[in-house]
């Protein structure tokens, strides 16, 4: 409404000639006011019109201000170089103009031209120069400006301070502090707080801490710059100690601090502090929401997460960029397709899908879930992509089956003059694993080098598969002893999968063995070797197993898997009894396991660990938690087309690939399972993993 008086003001001034100096100067105030440059430049071209000119600088010098800050350096300049009566203010302002389009040499051009100048003058200097990347000049120039007689301010010292914390200039900074300390300015709150958080963002949180407890007169930025420096070096513990001191202290805490402790608790898996405290403020910023949305999805609880984001968008508060693609991110964890699809759909609305960060993630988000083709169109829609979304489309082609996809758009990577880095190897050699390509991955592993990296131990991994399942396990072993790291649990871990599908009793023991010192705790490899003895028929060896995994307190956890229908999500474990569809479950699924031997499956019953009779080892196979979600999924949608997309938390047996692959021709449907290793697509009785997983 005032912008739109003010329009009418200028369109009656239009109508009557010339106005007197006062009008003039009453009406540039008001456009100056409504920071509205159009009446301004109007009011400019009405005065020029009737020959107008004032006796003083003061409304050319305000419009001249007026200009600066709205980024018009064209018009004023042009207004500068037109005056009759210039002042200090009016080389000011000109020299805001050209710092606010952060034009440096431009701007010490006109410093230099200036016949006076006041401290106002060198300040904007050196926050132009602190703005830009120049903390050295910035010093420079606070030398100089008492070298000229000039006292630097406080602005002047705090300009300098916040370029070198935005800069990690650490040594300029010191600089500084030394100068502030035999300044006078050694009671200012504002400068310390400036030096502290220097010290902080440097990493120096000890004398940040040191300066933070010799301030006489703290305030709220004082707390946060401290909390804010733990927090971001991980002393999770001290922010906490420090936020109890704040609220000791009597000042109270804003939404900066909270956002802060928040995050320091989710740094210290307190999710349950961290929520109660969220719930405590009473208006939460865009800040706090995401804090409290990132901090879910990197504790595993990706679920929280969206239900967090949707309260958020009913709380009218928009997220930003980072906000959603941590939402995309919880929804490609869970393999949730409806939800992220969902997320999409607020992505396009909001007018942020062409934002990277946020195409990334959807990049990703649809390749977890097993939807290539979709993250395909999104990838080759986007207007500028980053290593992390090549490695996304390329990782994502070699998980879900695609090997050659993935292969062509490394390729096609290298000629747009992308330079691949550590994670495209791994899915490169991941592509090759898929393909059984062992000649060409052997060439992409020593590329590496030529790429001026070192091979990883991911790397290393991908290798061991690679040669291993190429027939050759003894050469997998020597890979590993070549190597020049020492081997980790990964290494030993993925050489006793591989001789866990040949067979390689005496290699699976060498693996095992390195795996039971590592982590006597985790029972993955205590199983493994266990089912090995068993598919031998080795139960003496079974038992010393079982009883190794339970000397050293090894403990199982729960293989459970889960399936989407209608917004959903549906849990089961192997011979799950919770579900209240248990009998329709049940019942289904022994119609399909009869109908699916009839067609040539045969259950195998092998994998069972126990020493049992045939009718026991077949019970015990026939109701993993895979196949309970397939059945239930059929009996919601016994007629979809769409494909059936299941979840499991380890990897899956055997007998249950065997199942899928032979289920996915008697319903005619794909079923995408996706397991701990990777994708299976399961369509007209094949794989896309070729039985390699």
């Amino acid at each position: 409404m005032a912008k739109q008086n003010l329009r009418q003001a200028i369109d009656f001034l239009y109508s009557r000639g010339l106005a007197t100096s006062d009008s003039y100067t009453r009406h540039v105030l008001q456009c100056v006011q409504a920071n509205d440059f159009v009446q301004a430049k109007r009011l400019q071209s009405h005065m020029q019109l009737h020959l107008f000119q004032p006796k003083d600088s003061f409304i050319h010098n305000q419009l001249l201000h007026l200009y600066a800050k709205c980024g018009k350096l064209s018009y004023a300049q042009h207004l500068f170089d037109n005056m009759t009566h210039r002042d200090v203010y009016s080389w000011n302002a000109l020299l805001s103009a050209y710092a606010k389009l952060g034009l440096v040499q431009d701007l010490c051009t006109v410093f230099d031209q200036m016949p006076f100048r006041d401290s106002v003058s060198y300040n904007t200097l050196i926050a132009c120069f602190a703005t830009n990347g120049q903390s050295g000049k910035a010093l420079k120039v606070i030398v100089r400006m008492q070298e000229d007689g000039f006292q630097p301010t406080q602005y002047s010292y705090v300009n300098a301070l916040q370029g070198c914390s935005k800069l990690l200039d650490l040594k300029h900074g010191k600089q500084i502090h030394g100068r502030v300390v035999v300044s006078g300015c050694g009671d200012n709150t504002f400068v310390w707080n400036a030096i502290a958080d220097v010290y902080a963002k440097c990493g120096d949180i000890h004398r940040a801490r040191w300066l933070f407890d010799g301030m006489t007169h703290k305030n709220v930025v004082s707390w946060n710059l401290m909390i804010s420096g733990y927090v971001k070096l991980g002393y999770h513990d001290e922010c906490i100690r420090l936020f109890n001191k704040m609220k000791l202290s009597g000042l109270k805490p804003d939404q900066v601090t909270a956002s802060n402790v928040i995050n320091a608790y989710f740094q210290g898996g307190h999710v349950d502090d961290a929520r109660r405290m969220f719930s405590e403020i009473p208006k939460k910023d865009e800040i706090c929401w995401t804090t409290m949305i990132v901090g879910y999805a990197q504790n595993g609880r990706e679920e929280d997460a969206l239900m967090l984001f949707i309260d958020m968008l009913r709380g009218d508060v928009r997220p930003d960029s980072y906000t959603i693609s941590s939402v995309v991110s919880s929804c490609a964890k869970l393999a949730s397709l409806c939800h992220g699809q969902v997320v999409h759909g607020k992505v396009i609305v909001m007018g942020v899908d062409h934002s990277m960060l946020v195409s990334s993630a959807l990049v990703d988000m649809y390749c977890k879930c097993g939807a290539t083709l979709d993250a395909w169109s999104i990838f080759e829609t986007m207007p500028a992509r980053n290593v992390i979304t090549w490695n996304s489309m390329i990782q994502g082609y070699a998980q879900n089956g695609q090997p050659h996809e993935a292969l062509a758009l490394y390729e096609r990577m290298l000629q747009e003059n992308i330079k691949p880095d550590s994670i495209t190897f791994v899915g490169v050699l991941s592509a090759c694993i898929s393909a059984d390509m062992v000649t060409e991955g052997q060439e992409y592993f020593k590329s590496i080098s030529e790429h001026g990296m070192k091979p990883t131990l991911d790397h290393y991994a991908c290798m061991v598969t690679l040669v291993g399942r190429s027939g050759s396990v003894d050469k997998a072993v020597d890979l590993i002893k070549s190597m020049p790291h020492e081997p980790d649990y990964l290494i030993w871990s993925t050489l006793l999968s591989v001789c866990a599908k040949k067979g390689d009793i005496k290699n699976s023991e060498l693996a095992a063995g390195h795996l039971f010192e590592l982590d006597p705790s985790n029972a993955g490899p205590y199983i493994m070797l266990s089912n090995l003895y068993a598919a031998c028929g080795r139960w003496e060896e079974v038992g010393a197993v079982r009883s190794l995994m339970k000397k050293n307190n090894a403990k199982k956890f729960a293989a459970y898997s889960w399936v989407e229908v209608e917004s959903e999500v549906h849990k089961f474990v192997s011979e799950d009894r919770t579900h209240p569809d248990l009998e329709k479950i049940y019942d289904k699924l022994n119609k399909l396991i009869s109908v699916l031997q009839q067609i040539g499956y045969n259950p195998d019953t092998n994998i069972v660990l126990h020493n049992v009779g045939q009718e026991e080892k077949f019970k015990s196979i026939s109701y993993h938690s895979e196949k309970l979600a397939l059945a239930f999924a059929l009996i919601r949608k016994p007629n979809g087309i769409a494909p059936i997309r299941i979840i499991k938390n380890i990897r899956v047996c055997d007998d249950c690939h065997a199942f899928m692959k032979f289920a996915s021709v008697h319903i005619g449907r794909t079923i995408i399972l996706r397991d701990s290793n990777k994708f299976h697509h399961f369509s007209g009785g094949k794989c896309s993993c070729k039985d390699h997983w």
